[in-house]
């Protein structure tokens, strides 16, 4: 028999509060409302009381990690209003997805990736030049344009700042993303890199090389004899830099992979160099979908985190199972409402 440290009492405390559409007049309501109810209805409302609480905390540095193809599924705009009104104050994202925005960026219409389908003949679509991003499309054409559009821009500056890249030009990725975003911004196009650019918000990639951007680069090494080389380790420094400029920090994270490693490996490296006696943020809202079962970076707990330094102790953590093109819209329109933003 066990020993009983706990009172059957303390154990039910708080009935289920089933949800009635009937008393839902927006998002902020539905979410409020599934608090009361279980399992990842419950877990999406505590993640956006915990988001709230973490952008209202002027002392608090967000940072946003972006995994997974969140710009073709329709994302770049939600990202984008994040960005405008200065809800986060860093963006760590996969090369694929500033690969994108260029796409949306150099189309006409400001969108190149259209509505597709799974059952699509992959045969087919490849001999019609489609890439396909399981339902979604994208023509290779759109690839085409955004690296020509990538291309004018870099000669542009390169004219315009004296800089001869065929003697060599080292540059990181954030400021790399900083000259195109404000290449962007003479073109009368929207999204995360223009938006970024005019808001003074970083974006940083920790595998550049792995993006039709990285493939860009080299062909335009090649076809122009340029010398560009990207120097991935400076922003690395400069980030875990910047975490100290706030008393707090917090990430919204995105999927997982390189993006989320590479904002949380920043706190290991302050203490490494023995830089600050703090260690690790202070809160997070985290949505995915993978296990940590399989030992994974991406599936892992926050706890686990906390092990390796990158979280405090007590750091405050929301977490959701759920498809980033749900929770993320759901999450950022509740959180406009709370904030009284008209977006």
């Amino acid at each position: 028999m066990t020993n009983k440290t706990t009172a059957k009492s303390d154990y039910l405390q708080t009935r289920i509060s089933p949800i009635s559409p009937r008393n839902v007049g927006s998002v902020n309501d539905l979410l409020t409302a599934l608090g009361g109810c279980s399992f990842q209805g419950r877990a999406l409302s505590r993640c956006l009381d915990v988001l709230e609480n973490m952008v209202r905390d002027e002392d608090c540095m967000v940072v946003m990690t972006l995994a997974g193809a969140m710009v073709p599924g329709g994302m770049e705009e939600t990202i984008t209003q994040l960005i405008e009104h200065k809800l986060i104050d860093g963006l760590v994202t996969t090369g694929a997805n500033i690969s994108h925005s260029m796409v949306n960026h150099a189309d006409e219409q400001n969108q190149g990736h259209y509505i597709g389908a799974v059952t699509a003949d992959d045969t087919d679509l490849f001999h019609h030049s489609i890439n396909r991003i399981y339902d979604t499309f994208l023509p290779e054409d759109g690839y085409n344009k955004g690296e020509e559009l990538l291309e004018r821009i870099l000669k542009d500056w390169f004219a315009e700042n004296d800089v001869d890249p065929g003697r060599g030009w080292n540059v990181t990725p954030s400021k790399l993303f900083h000259i195109t975003g404000t290449g962007l911004q003479g073109i009368d196009k929207r999204g995360i890199l223009s938006e970024a650019a005019r808001r003074n918000v970083p974006i940083y990639c920790g595998a550049t090389s792995d993006s039709e951007f990285a493939l860009n680069i080299v062909k335009y090494n090649q076809q122009n004899n340029w010398k560009i080389t990207i120097d991935e380790l400076t922003d690395v420094e400069r980030f875990a830099d910047s975490l100290l400029e706030r008393k707090r920090s917090g990430t919204f994270i995105i999927g997982g992979g390189v993006p989320r490693n590479w904002a949380q490996q920043a706190w290991p490296l302050l203490e490494m160099t023995d830089q600050t006696e703090r260690h690790g943020y202070d809160m997070t809202v985290r949505i995915c979908t993978d296990s940590p079962a399989w030992g994974g970076l991406s599936g892992c707990t926050v706890s686990e985190s906390v092990s390796w330094g990158k979280y405090t102790e007590k750091a405050v953590a929301a977490e959701v199972k759920c498809d980033a093109t749900i929770a993320l819209p759901l999450l950022t329109v509740g959180l406009f409402e709370r904030l009284g933003i008209n977006a």
